[in-house]
């Protein structure tokens, strides 16, 4: 995330499971030891300039496909009140009857009730984790990601869409295949994301990203349930350090 330019913070997505997207701003990640990511830099404790920010972006969805996915630098709890209730307005106002969020595993308990909440105003919420492989021993020694299960089974109890992180040191055509396909066995939808470099420690390989182009991306980029993110940017929001 730039420190210096403002990212995209509202796009349509138009191919595979159409939506609009949102990128809104809350208190932050609360884990924030995930050795990939520095999306936990686009926070604010000011609550206030956080819902203006917000509103700004909210006001510009249509409810063109009934369907809206909100994300931000952590779990859709980071987000604050003002924030929730009016994305329920807009969601009501738009006629958006599915809103998709993002929630870290360590947040899972909190699912539940804010299924029911959105679900008594007759919105469906599909909730999206960042599991980024499959392979618990690689995920959380390596990528420091904070899941404290190895069973797909148990992270789908709570999570309808999983994120995988795809193009990193370690990783074979093999391994990323059976993350895709446990995915797909387990989840209504997949999300690859290819590494692109920031300030963490954790650097893309090309020799591994030009592995998946060129025996996973021909496999799965025309599968109606398999997202592919060659760019973080890919879904018309965000951006890099770099940028």
């Amino acid at each position: 995330m730039s420190e210096n330019l403002e990212p995209i913070r509202y796009s349509m997505i138009t191919e595979k499971n159409p939506r609009e997207i949102v990128m809104l701003r809350g208190s932050g990640c609360v884990w924030k030891r995930c050795r990939f990511c520095d999306y936990h830099l686009d926070k604010s404790p000011d609550k206030e300039a956080n819902f203006l920010l917000n509103r700004t972006q909210l006001l510009q969805v249509t409810g063109l496909y009934h369907k809206l996915e909100v994300i931000n630098s952590g779990s859709f709890v980071d987000l604050d009140e003002d924030t929730i209730s009016l994305i329920e307005e807009v969601c009501l106002k738009k006629d958006i009857s599915e809103i998709h969020f993002e929630c870290h595993w360590m947040h899972r308990k909190e699912i539940p009730a804010f299924r029911k909440r959105f679900a008594d105003k007759g919105i469906t919420l599909k909730l999206k984790i960042g599991v980024e492989t499959f392979d618990s021993l690689f995920r959380e020694s390596y990528l420091s990601k904070g899941i404290d299960t190895d069973s797909p089974a148990e992270i789908e109890q709570y999570f309808d869409e999983v994120c995988l992180l795809q193009g990193i040191p370690g990783q074979t055509v093999e391994s990323m295949r059976q993350d895709i396909e446990t995915g797909l066995q387990f989840f209504e939808r997949v999300c690859v994301n290819i590494m692109v470099e920031n300030r963490m420690p954790i650097k893309p390989d090309p020799r591994v990203i030009a592995l998946f182009q060129k025996y996973l991306y021909p496999d799965y980029i025309n599968n109606p349930r398999v997202d592919i993110l060659m760019e973080n940017t890919d879904f018309g929001v965000g951006g890099t350090a770099n940028a």
